[in-house]
């Protein structure tokens, strides 16, 4: 039971020494990138969305026949 307990100790050593060693970026670089991806985002749904609404009403007018 010991030893458990010590082996657990110096897992959670390990991981702190690890995280220690992490290149971590920047607060600027974390801002950056982070609004870059909010961008993406936004774009890949937009196209989505058209793309969606696009085969909606084709869809609607070709198979139901309306419009």
């Amino acid at each position: 039971m010991v030893a458990k307990k010590r082996s657990r100790f110096a897992f959670i050593g390990d991981i702190i020494g690890e995280l220690r060693k992490v290149n971590w970026p920047s607060r600027r670089d974390t801002v950056r990138l982070t609004i870059m991806v909010i961008i993406v985002c936004f774009v890949v749904g937009v196209f989505l969305g058209a793309l969606d609404y696009g085969f909606s009403e084709l869809v609607a007018k070709l198979l139901l026949g309306k419009g």
